[in-house]
């Protein structure tokens, strides 16, 4: 069993390299002949700039293009995390798993929390069916597809929360500013790290990681909870923003550490090839996951906008 789950790795493996490997050159062959030959971290910018680009875009382009986005980042997340769960002998359902994470922001976004309970039930029901008639599926990996599902589609699914509560173009406005303080926690940590780092947050999961970059991340995150305090239709004062951004930030680094264990108990280095420079989508993501469902519950219980449960 041992041996047939290493060969399935190294054949993964091989895979993603190749896939990789064709990602990057399908972007230089795009490129202009004067931008050739670009440094991976031009190649990196160039596809932050896209992602961060086509976010604000969909978010502000209203409530329907928001939720488009969502169930979006919420399939190819899952994808990727049975992908990489595979890689690690798991037999998820990806189909179950991916349909039920795309479903969860339709869910919220046309009947509220209480959809994401309805999807959360028929997934539920959906894997026992499967896990009863398909005598392969072991109890882990009805585990597996349920938590894939929920740890992308239901959290991402918050953010339509937020969507809703607050409507119109400030609605927009609040929830770029959720994904800006994620970028901003990202981007702090790691200018703060590469210049003062030296002692090791999580050696033995994210060895770059530091607690200088730690604290320069709350302190990215804090600034633009500050800033969303001042956004029409949002009651938040600044103490409140700085224990928010602070919370935020923390949701953000252990979401990071998540992914990162589970890329390593899986042996990969990326969860996935379509973010050249990044990796995968799950890569990009694994920050806001835990920070916008934590977001909107702070805003939601501290009064902060007018949402009813």
């Amino acid at each position: 069993m041992r041996e047939h789950a290493h060969q399935a790795y190294e054949s993964a493996k091989s895979t993603a390299v190749g896939k990789k490997n064709a990602a990057k050159k399908f972007v230089y062959d795009k490129t202009p002949a004067k931008f050739k030959n670009a440094s991976d971290l031009q190649v990196r910018f160039r596809t932050g700039f896209i992602y961060v680009t086509v976010s604000i875009l969909c978010i502000m382009g209203g409530e329907l293009s928001t939720v488009l986005l969502l169930c979006a980042l919420s399939g190819i997340a899952a994808g990727e995390f049975f992908y990489m769960l595979r890689s690690d002998a798991k037999l998820p359902n990806e189909l179950l798993g991916i349909m039920a994470a795309v479903a969860y922001p339709i869910s919220v976004w046309q009947f509220g929390m209480p959809g994401a309970l309805v999807v959360t039930g028929a997934l539920l029901v959906a894997l026992l069916v499967w896990y009863v008639f398909w005598m392969r599926a072991r109890i882990g990996d009805v585990g597996v597809s349920f938590f894939g599902a929920a740890y992308t589609g239901l959290l991402l699914s918050s953010l339509i929360v937020v969507r809703q509560a607050v409507p119109g173009f400030w609605g927009g406005v609040l929830v770029v500013g959720i994904f800006c303080s994620v970028w901003a926690n990202d981007s702090f940590a790691y200018l703060v790290g590469s210049k003062l780092g030296k002692h090791k947050l999580a050696p033995r999961i994210s060895p770059k990681k530091s607690w200088e970059g730690f604290i320069g991340g709350l302190l990215g995150s804090v600034v633009i909870w500050c800033a969303l305090s001042f956004i029409p239709g949002v009651d938040m004062s600044i103490v409140q923003a700085v224990c928010f951004g602070m919370t935020c930030g923390l949701a953000g680094v252990l979401g990071d550490l998540a992914e990162s264990r589970i890329k390593r108990n899986s042996g990969v280095k990326d969860s996935g090839t379509i973010m050249p420079g990044h990796g995968g989508i799950l890569d990009r993501c694994d920050s806001l996951f835990l920070a916008s469902v934590v977001a909107a519950v702070l805003l939601v219980s501290g009064n902060c906008i007018p949402y009813v449960l």
